[in-house]
């Protein structure tokens, strides 16, 4: 996905809640039939870990002949991950990467120095009505991979760790936690997981990493007695015992966090760096349009068009 400034969430005060140090709600926009909602970077938290943009996508609806078209756009200083509870889309990259992606399964694009990607609905998806849900984040990369060369891993849904107990399933996309470790290359020590809750089932949240939040997408979910629907994302205290009850209709969430990366990161447009002169050097490379022998290049298949930076040409 491509960064939409006016999507800036919410943060309305938690109240008394010992457990959540923020409460974040996102603002959902409407941009031609899909909407997003944005949980980070908010106003008051730009980081949960090292996870500095959190986009839910959908539920959508789509009619015959409809679906998303996000044109190629670039990325540095980042790693996208994209993981969808319906429907189905399809990843190019200019790393020469062309995957389909569905529910269960993740698609984790490290940028590096700098990759350009496009996410468009196939022409099989499109062919009948259809339900597009997911969220896509950005990780931020450590410093000492802020220029290392772009990367892409896809894993399918039967590749990734499934914990299940009862009224309980949970699927750990990437990092380490309750005990397994999902097989994406992370470079930042990190979890992020799908869980599924019946009615009343509780689960506990790690305790051992630094920072750890929490994304409702379905159902509601109670800690310490409190109640929070979907659409909200909880950041919880460091060290804290928190344990995560369902609500009557059940749960669906994406817990999330690990450590804080060392040093402050910028956001320029789809940029995310160290410093500011990283960000200004991408921007500059992305609007000169070289991308036969630029910094940028293409991804092969999907080069007819791109994303413009703001204000700038484009095609």
């Amino acid at each position: 996905m491509s960064w939409m400034p006016d999507l800036e969430p919410a943060c309305p005060d938690a109240g008394a809640l010992d457990d959540i140090e923020l409460l974040i709600v996102p603002r959902a926009r409407d941009i031609g039939g899909f909407e997003v909602r944005r949980a980070l970077p908010a106003p008051k938290r730009q980081m949960v870990g090292p996870f500095i943009f959190f986009d839910q996508m959908g539920p959508a609806e789509f009619i015959h002949g409809g679906g998303i078209d996000v044109r190629p756009h670039p990325h540095i200083g980042l790693a996208t991950l994209t993981y969808l509870f319906r429907g189905a889309f399809q990843h190019r990259d200019s790393l020469g990467s062309d995957q389909m992606i569905h529910p269960g399964a993740v698609n984790w694009m490290v940028a590096g120095n700098g990759v350009t990607h496009s996410e468009r609905t196939d022409a099989a998806t499109r062919a009948a009505p259809h339900t597009l849900f997911g969220i896509q984040t950005w990780v931020a990369l450590p410093e000492a991979q802020e220029d290392a060369p772009g990367s892409f891993e896809h894993h399918g849904a039967d590749a990734l760790p499934v914990l299940e107990a009862e009224g309980k399933q949970l699927r750990l996309i990437a990092g380490r936690g309750w005990g397994a470790r999902a097989p994406v290359t992370v470079h930042s020590d990190l979890f992020y997981a799908d869980a599924v809750l019946a009615p009343g089932a509780r689960l506990p949240l790690p305790r051992d990493h630094e920072d750890r939040g929490l994304y409702v997408t379905e159902g509601s979910v109670l800690i310490a007695g409190d109640e929070f629907p979907a659409g909200r994302m909880m950041v919880f205290r460091p060290g804290d015992e928190i344990t995560v009850t369902a609500g009557e209709q059940g749960a669906r969430f994406v817990a999330l966090g690990g450590e804080t990366l060392n040093g402050p990161r910028y956001i320029m447009w789809n940029f995310v760096a160290s410093s500011r002169e990283r960000l200004e050097a991408a921007r500059e490379a992305w609007k000169a349009g070289d991308f036969e022998h630029g910094r940028f290049r293409l991804p092969p298949g999907d080069d007819a068009e791109f994303v413009p930076y703001p204000g700038g040409p484009g095609r």
